[in-house]
């Protein structure tokens, strides 16, 4: 069986490819100069510099160059890749391009986390999702910090939607969660996503336009992430809840699902790993001091996705505006008292039920094509034949 999957995967290979740098470049550059911003200068590493499969190693494939490597769900296994190392506050960002064609119960996740026996058996379990997340649920039991990007894949055409999760101190109980429909074809060409972690705030990005901020604030006390945390990668099959609450299951004819990353980068202060012995709740970790990080910090903060200016928040409102379908800001009905950090627009609010889902489902404009007209034959001719 695991035979069978490398070769499906080595025959998939051209097909896994990714574009010349520079083609890949010139679109972050277009979708940036299209809503007027910059593109974001990103420092790309090779799998080996930064990352180690996590699971499912028969269904990962590495490009010849190491620098694009493919996650694969099938009949058999999902599969994952970690970073190599904790991050104290850092910038976590990858090209993907998502599987095509029917995807429903298929979840890809990009998210921030550091593997454990614990860990590794609920991926076992789950076995089949696509995401990517930040996330320490190993080493801080109970109490774990996580940032998500979760693409949720859906049944032949309807759209890839996108979901952004923060979670702090183990507040999954009080799950910030937004969702999103994307304006483009995920599946046909990498798309850049990109979450910043500062001590002041935690933002998302795609290609270079942010599209949700989360500022740290008082009130929100431990529910902000504050402990050290790794990027993970995964493909899983999440049949029970991705789509339409599990109404559609993943359907293996159209496998193996193949998530793409490439463009790999990871900037931040790194942390030690945590010794052998370590009791769990995050005792174990030799952390770096304060200042051992303050200067990583410091450039973080002053580096171009941390500087949130005008002609960013503005394009964000774009987006949120055109393709949020869910936030929990307004959700009253599963948290009655507003969260500390939701800045609730009036113009907003009004486009949500009560269930933080949009009142009207987003539809993609279509261009009316103009019908083609029917080629007329010749006149008769009338009047008096001489």
């Amino acid at each position: 069986m695991m035979a069978r999957t490398c070769a499906r995967g080595a025959a998939m290979a051209s097909l896994l490819s990714p574009p010349p740098a520079t083609v890949l470049v010139l679109l972050a550059a277009a979708v940036s100069v299209a809503v007027g911003l910059p593109a974001i200068n990103v420092t790309t590493i090779s799998f080996e510099e930064g990352y180690t499969p996590l699971f499912g190693q028969d269904n990962i494939l590495r490009s010849s160059d190491d620098r694009t490597v493919s996650l694969l769900l099938d009949r058999t296994t999902g599969s994952g890749f970690i970073s190599s190392s904790m991050y104290q506050h850092g910038f976590f960002s990858a090209s993907i391009k998502l599987p095509s064609d029917y995807t429903a119960g298929v979840v890809v996740a990009f998210y921030v986390s550091r593997p454990s026996v614990a860990l590794s058996a609920l991926y076992i379990a789950c076995m089949h999702i696509p995401s990517v997340r930040a996330s320490n649920g190993d080493v801080f039991d109970k109490r774990h910090d996580e940032l998500d990007f979760e693409f949720l894949g859906n049944i032949r055409g309807k759209p890839w939607r996108v979901q952004t999760n923060v979670y702090g101190n183990g507040s999954v109980h009080r799950g910030r969660e937004e969702r999103y429909v994307l304006p483009f074809d995920p599946t046909t060409e990498f798309h850049r996503y990109s979450i910043l972690w500062t001590p002041a705030a935690v933002a998302f990005y795609v290609d270079d336009v942010p599209v949700r901020e989360v500022r740290r604030s008082p009130a929100m006390a431990g529910d902000f992430p504050s402990k050290p945390m790794s990027l993970y990668a995964t493909v899983w099959d999440a049949s029970n809840w991705a789509t339409s609450g599990g109404k559609y299951k993943v359907n293996y004819r159209y496998g193996p699902f193949v998530a793409s990353f490439t463009d790999l980068a990871l900037a931040g202060c790194r942390v030690d790993d945590p010794p052998p012995g370590g009791n769990g709740n995050g005792g174990g970790i030799r952390m770096v001091t304060a200042l051992g990080c303050a200067a990583a910090e410091e450039a973080l903060r002053a580096s171009e996705p941390a500087v949130m200016t005008v002609e960013k928040q503005q394009a964000m409102r774009r987006f949120r505006e055109q393709n949020m379908v869910y936030s929990y800001c307004y959700d009253t009905l599963r948290y009655p008292v507003p969260f500390p950090e939701c800045d609730v627009v009036e113009s907003e609010r009004r486009r949500f039920k009560d269930s933080g889902h949009l009142r009207f489902a987003l539809r993609q404009r279509q261009q009316r094509r103009p019908r083609p007209r029917r080629p007329r034959g010749p006149r008769p001719i009338t009047g008096t034949v001489v």
